[in-house]
């Protein structure tokens, strides 16, 4: 049972799933370090200095009542609130990530693309006279013996 499932884990494609998983993690953590880093603060100035992982609302109040100063002091004091700004930097990174695997899965695709083959070139033709089969640089049919 051991050697059955080695075998099964080092299949070549169970490796390149496992390859495949740890680098989409790491890729997860790039793009989520891109929306909140580089992405969001930017825009947040340009519409005058929100700061997008600070928009929520709050459901209930915590054991301090409202309002909060920021989504960490609500969670603080134990408020229940919709996190409206982290939801909108997760859409951002999804769609990071969807055009990215978008992008590569579009590359993949034209690599693999092959061109339609050639029609094959016949090696032989047939002899009008006697409708032999003739190897097609033949000059004189071998059955009938009648110039092609």
């Amino acid at each position: 049972m051991f050697k059955e499932f080695r075998q099964f884990a080092m299949r070549g494609n169970v490796v390149d799933m496992a390859v495949g998983i740890i680098i989409g993690g790491a890729f997860g953590t790039i793009v989520k370090s891109l929306v909140d880093d580089m992405i969001m603060p930017p825009i947040g100035l340009v519409l005058g200095g929100v700061d997008f992982s600070n928009i929520f609302l709050t459901l209930k109040d915590g054991s301090l009542p409202a309002p909060y100063a920021s989504l960490a002091a609500a969670q603080t004091a134990g408020a229940v609130t919709v996190n409206l700004g982290v939801f909108l930097n997760a859409v951002i990174s999804f769609l990071i990530v969807a055009f990215a695997v978008f992008l590569l899965i579009k590359s993949v695709n034209r690599l693999q693309r092959e061109e339609a083959p050639a029609p094959a070139v016949p090696a032989t033709k047939e002899c009008p006279h006697c409708c032999g089969t003739v190897p097609l640089k033949a000059t004189r049919c071998p059955q009938c013996t009648s110039n092609l």
